[in-house]
């Protein structure tokens, strides 16, 4: 069976994907829409990092799946959703590799926005070990 070039062993980017020590909070609006302390980070070559949070930390009451769809050679087919909340609504705002390839497993059943369409709060989790302390 030959593979068409866009699928191609060559053009898979390498990706990591790390437990995310903090809290992510996503807002639409006044609203938010997820939150938690269990993010999964995804870093792929050529890209900014990517904040997954898990579907269990995610209001789905809010969000609303769509037809859209789009594919990734390292990841493999993303589905998207369309949020509503605070009288205004976003296509597109959320995705999720709800069955992914195997190099990305480590991020079913989780979901990423578009730091376009929402704002993003990362609180990393202070490093006692490399933070400064001042004595009283």
């Amino acid at each position: 069976m030959q593979t068409s070039g866009a699928t191609s062993e060559h053009h898979h980017r390498p990706l990591t994907i790390e437990p995310f020590a903090g809290t992510v909070t996503v807002r639409f609006s006044d609203a938010i829409v997820a939150a938690t302390e269990r993010a999964k980070v995804l870093r792929e070559e050529g890209h900014e990092p990517v904040f997954y949070i898990p579907f269990e930390d995610i209001y789905f009451d809010l969000f609303e799946k769509t037809n859209t769809t789009s594919s990734s050679p390292s990841k493999g087919t993303a589905s998207y959703w369309r949020v509503h909340a605070v009288g205004g609504a976003a296509d597109d705002f959320m995705w999720a590799y709800e069955t992914p390839d195997p190099a990305a497993r480590a991020i079913a059943r989780h979901g990423a926005f578009d730091p376009k369409k929402a704002r993003i709060d990362i609180d990393p989790v202070e490093d006692e070990r490399h933070t400064p302390h001042v004595m009283e």
